[in-house]
């Protein structure tokens, strides 16, 4: 099974011999850079988590202290 280039999909040579893997030359590594630079990529993650804080006063709480 042969590795494929992540950019062109054409075939790599092994690491061994290709100074440029996992790609196939130093253009599809540039281009792949660019588009991480350019916000091509984008790794997922889970939602948001929003924290309470328990000790924080409310509006509610403001508006007594003002009376």
């Amino acid at each position: 099974m042969s590795t494929r280039c992540p950019s062109c999909k054409r075939p790599v040579l092994p690491r061994e011999k290709n100074p440029e893997f996992p790609f196939c030359s130093a253009r599809c590594r540039a281009v792949d850079l660019g588009k991480w630079l350019g916000e091509e990529y984008r790794i997922a993650t889970g939602p948001a988590e929003v924290e309470d804080e328990p000790n924080a006063p409310s509006s509610h709480d403001d508006d007594e202290s003002l009376s």
